[in-house]
């Protein structure tokens, strides 16, 4: 999935492994289904037999703009989507493609058309039969310009059309190779809704949604919670999941409580039954409470990081961006804000990305010495009264543009890095701002350090994060996900030919190139991978992620009350 922006969207818009492909999400913590962490299981009561019926309470942070995840892509979107929607295809935990909505399916030697076979016995929740016309509805929504599908749509900019064979057999032909498509088949980003609510206006859908997935949407109350319902008639989970027939649950309510003490009070005291987005100034007592669980996995994609724009100074100097990057204490950083529960990421994708290597980490590693001969070597030999770098009479300034959503731990996070780079003789500035005001300048390329990640299950998030096609030139204005503004014809060779290829271990060694040319130009300074962090209640069992993108999948869950 995509999630452009750390804290930022703009208008109209997703456990560290320690090998390169598995597991594909790696648990960091997780305690116990019998028993909270370290606890004696006599203290909680709990039996491996799903109990049928009841309400989950569930409490995130974020509410989403629009239920509808091919609208815009934010994550938000997903986590709800990934309750009521189902997917053409699934995804395990090895990173592996398994059938879902498709039994199977074939691709054509040139890697330009897609046939898929598909289950008979689905149909949506507004009672609306799934086929062939339902992928091509589906497909055609999300490439429609007017759906404004920055996520779904930016995925899959290879779609051209999807051809009906019948009810059961659907070509979906692209305009060039897409060895990934399949991976972000796999995403709740791309779930299959019903073609009969897609014909409604777009407000309408965001409203309420139509999907074939375990629950189904009946209530959205603006700023308070989502009401969800089992559906019946639900026979066609994925093999991935832990059961088939409707999901043990009658209704699921997923609250918006924004205030992280609240949410893990609210835990604490049995309100809610699962919390996402568990604070990391909480997970010590969350582990050491035998009422709880924790449950903690990265999520794959590119990292948290700081963008460093190439195309002005001071970043236009390849010298000048890893004195910065080298500068950065940010492993003292992540111990002190975020508790050291934060691990840290020192390349361009999470270690949770199928194709990850850990040869390229090293290249951030904190070395304040180097970052001083680096600025010698670059001509910023002088200091001024400060002790700011200095050269021809400018001072070593560095601007970090922040919207008004960045939350204060964030703003902490640079603040320390605004310290130790000083001492290397950087002048960072936070200019922090409205959502809009801070969305204009990234559209006007005005920063030199940008915020952001990109969570989704693929590799090719590098072609998005540094491609030439991903780059709006300054002057057009609108929005960009190449906001380093870097372009590298060896790294497009690559990541075009990483696309053209279905063979695993070719896509290895050309995405372990291109990860290698991303770290050695000193692009990103990268804090830590985003992780899905869970507290759950010890009557709550059976809450597992989806593999795709590691976020929360209800399905399997139940609750003893």
């Amino acid at each position: 999935m995509r999630e452009p922006d750390l804290y930022l969207r703009p208008p109209g818009s997703p456990a560290r492994s320690l090998l390169g492909q598995a597991p594909f999400i790696g648990l960091l913590a997780f305690c116990g289904m019998l028993a909270g962490c370290g606890q004696d299981s006599a203290q909680v009561a709990r039996s491996d037999t799903p109990v049928r019926g009841g309400t989950l309470v569930y409490a995130t942070d974020r509410e989403p703009t629009c239920l509808d995840p091919h609208v815009a892509g934010d994550m938000p979107q997903v986590f709800i989507g990934q309750q009521y929607l189902d997917s053409l295809v699934s995804m395990d935990d090895q990173g592996r493609i398994g059938p879902w909505l498709a039994e199977r399916w074939e691709v054509s030697p040139d890697g330009l058309s897609y046939t898929f076979h598909l289950r008979t016995d689905v149909h949506f929740t507004d009672g609306t039969p799934f086929n062939a016309a339902a992928v091509k509805a589906n497909l055609d929504h999300m490439a429609n310009p007017k759906t404004q599908s920055s996520t779904a749509g930016g995925y899959i900019r290879q779609y051209r059309r999807t051809e009906v064979i019948d009810d059961s057999t659907a070509v979906v032909h692209l305009a060039t190779p897409y060895a990934a498509f399949l991976e972000v088949l796999a995403q709740g980003f791309l779930g299959i809704e019903s073609p009969t609510a897609l014909a409604r206006p777009r407000d309408e859908n965001c409203e309420s949604p139509v999907g074939s997935g375990p629950f189904k949407v009946v209530r959205w109350d603006r700023q308070s919670q989502v009401e969800l319902v089992r559906n019946p008639d639900y026979n066609w989970a994925p093999p991935t999941a832990k059961h088939q027939g409707p999901a043990w649950l009658d209704r699921v309510i997923w609250k918006f409580i924004q205030e992280p003490s609240v949410r893990f009070a609210s835990l604490q005291a049995g309100e809610v039954d699962v919390i996402e987005a568990l604070p990391p100034e909480s997970h010590e007592a969350a582990r050491r409470n035998p009422d709880l669980q924790v449950l903690v996995a990265l999520r794959p994609g590119n990292p948290t990081n700081g963008t460093l724009n190439t195309t002005r100074a001071p970043f236009d100097d390849l010298r000048v961006r890893e004195a910065f990057v080298r500068s950065a204490d940010i492993e003292g950083a992540l111990k002190s804000v975020y508790f050291d529960e934060f691990p840290r990421a020192g390349g361009p994708l999470s270690s949770a990305t199928r194709f990850y290597s850990s040869a390229f980490e090293g290249a951030q590693d904190y070395d304040p010495a180097r970052a001083g001969q680096l600025l010698d070597q670059a001509g910023w030999t002088q200091r001024d009264g400060e002790g700011y770098r200095v050269k021809d009479g400018k001072r070593l300034s560095v601007h970090v543009v922040m919207g008004n959503r960045t939350p204060p731990s964030e703003y902490t996070l640079w603040e320390q890095v605004q310290a130790t780079t000083r001492l290397a003789g950087f002048d960072l500035i936070v200019d922090q701002m409205s959502d809009v005001q801070a969305t204009k300048r990234q559209a006007d390329w005005d920063y030199d350090v940008r915020l952001g990640y990109w969570n989704t299950n693929t590799a090719d998030v590098l072609r998005i994060i540094f491609g030439a096609d991903f780059i709006q030139p300054a002057g057009v204005g609108g929005y960009h996900q190449n906001t380093a503004g870097y372009t590298d014809p060896a790294l497009e060779k690559l990541l075009q030919d990483a696309l053209a290829t279905q063979d695993p271990e070719q896509r290895k060694t050309l995405y372990d190139k291109a990860q290698q040319i991303a770290s050695s130009q000193y692009l990103q300074l990268t804090t830590y991978p985003q992780s899905t962090r869970l507290g759950i209640y010890k009557t709550t069992q059976g809450v597992r992620l989806e593999p795709s993108l590691a976020v929360t999948y209800l399905y399997d869950a139940w609750v003893n009350k």
